[in-house]
């Protein structure tokens, strides 16, 4: 479906980019996402399941690697171009779209690494075909969830807030024992990780480090795929550490820059996330257009109901601001990639929390356009529904970002 773009200036190239992932999406995504959400956790994982045919397909055709420059087999697309891409993919699933970029180990080797890492995890990453090569971000832990990524904050260098993750410098190695939670993205599928986890207690959250590792190391274990209630089509579980040796350069940013480091990090993947919640309230809002157009009621189309078309505007109006909202600081921050403290994170978490709430009341008014079919599983709509509902927790609830967002805004905005 054809919809307004207030980037009036997009060349032919870029209109080619959002047709062709449009029509992945449409014909490889969507079809497939409805399949693993109606499968179990396990199922949806297991050999021969479509989610793998889903990864080689978009591992083909480089889906997988339109942040990443050219000088390291990426697609070399701009940061308007990566937005342009992921709405589309993401229309088609939120989750599955989440899933093609949970390989995070090689972005952080590239922002933060040496040559030998690019070398390790970002190169193969970028080359790799055949989705046999997929990795995961690491954060969260059974008891410390939106906590874990509140950079600026005053909770986040308290000392008596104690991780269950943490690593210890033995030699020269480090040990790693703990767990991280259930809600690791590809957690149970992935074969290296980008970890996030406490060095130095002293400094509580803030005391943190980056590692990345392969996860065929001994004591690395992993946890069942987590059921839940919507973005069934997404792979997450727990990965437990028992007294993992990695070695010590392994170790990206340590403690003395992680706190700038995390904020930078998120400054690029919060923009991330605001894009495909834009995608997801896209395709609530023209899946009510489109029923809108067809459905008869009171002796008329519901199209022609002043009450309808009120509720189509709002959602419209939405899904418009989203868009430009999230381009806008994806463009921004992603353009200053290797600059961390150039990157504004108030502005991420602004685009996440605008875009997932709005998310979630576009599928909503959706199914109020619907009626009672709207909740059946007829129509994709209540599946959409769902899924926005995990938007509005994914990277951090939303309150979180509003509360730590709210506080950056009051110490940094410019006096009048």
């Amino acid at each position: 479906m054809n919809y307004f773009d207030l980037n009036m200036d997009l060349s032919e190239g870029e209109a080619a980019l959002k047709t062709n992932a449009n029509k992945f999406a449409r014909e490889v995504m969507r079809p497939i996402s409805i399949q693993l959400d109606q499968m179990t956790p396990e199922e949806a994982i297991a050999p021969g399941s479509p989610f793998w045919d889903f990864m080689r397909k978009a591992y083909e055709l480089g889906y997988h690697t339109v942040g990443f420059p050219t000088e390291v087999g990426g697609s070399g697309l701009t940061p308007l171009q990566c937005a342009i891409v992921n709405e589309e993919l993401a229309w088609g699933s939120f989750g599955m779209t989440l899933g093609l970029n949970t390989t995070l180990d090689s972005l952080a080797a590239l922002l933060f690494g040496t040559e030998e890492h690019i070398k390790e995890f970002t190169v193969p990453y970028c080359q790799c075909k055949d989705a046999s090569v997929v990795g995961c971000w690491a954060i969260t832990e059974p008891d410390h969830g939106s906590d874990t990524v509140t950079p600026g904050y005053h909770s986040f260098r308290d000392p008596t807030i104690k991780a269950q993750c943490v690593a210890r410098l033995k030699g020269n190695e480090y040990v790693i024992n703990g767990q991280k939670s259930a809600w690791v993205s590809g957690g149970t599928i992935a074969k290296s990780t980008v970890l996030m986890c406490q060095i130095d207690p002293s400094m509580g959250h803030a005391g943190s480090g980056i590692f990345v590792f392969s996860l065929d190391r001994p004591g690395v274990s992993k946890g069942k795929p987590l059921n839940r209630l919507g973005t069934r089509d997404l792979n997450q579980g727990e990965v437990f550490f028992d007294d993992v040796h990695v070695p010590k350069e392994s170790l990206l940013v340590g403690p003395e820059g992680y706190e700038a480091a995390l904020e930078g990090w998120l400054g690029m993947t919060l923009p991330n996330v605001a894009t495909w919640c834009t995608g997801l309230a896209r395709a609530g809002f023209e899946e009510a257009l489109t029923y809108a157009r067809e459905r008869v009621q009171g002796g008329k189309l519901l199209i022609e109901h002043p009450s309808v078309q009120e509720k189509l505007f709002d959602m419209f109006r939405k899904v418009e601001a989203s868009r430009q909202l999230s381009r806008a600081v994806q463009v921004y921050n992603w353009s200053h990639a290797m600059q961390p403290e150039k990157r504004l994170i108030e502005y991420g978490m602004a685009a996440k929390t605008f875009a997932s709430q709005a998310a979630l009341e576009v599928t909503s008014e959706a199914i109020q356009i619907f009626g009672g079919i709207g909740i059946s599983k007829e129509y994709i709509l209540e599946k959409l529904f769902r899924d926005a509902q995990a938007t509005i927790i994914c990277d951090a609830t939303n309150n979180i970002h509003a509360i730590v967002g709210g506080d950056k805004v009051a110490r940094t905005y410019p006096r009048s």
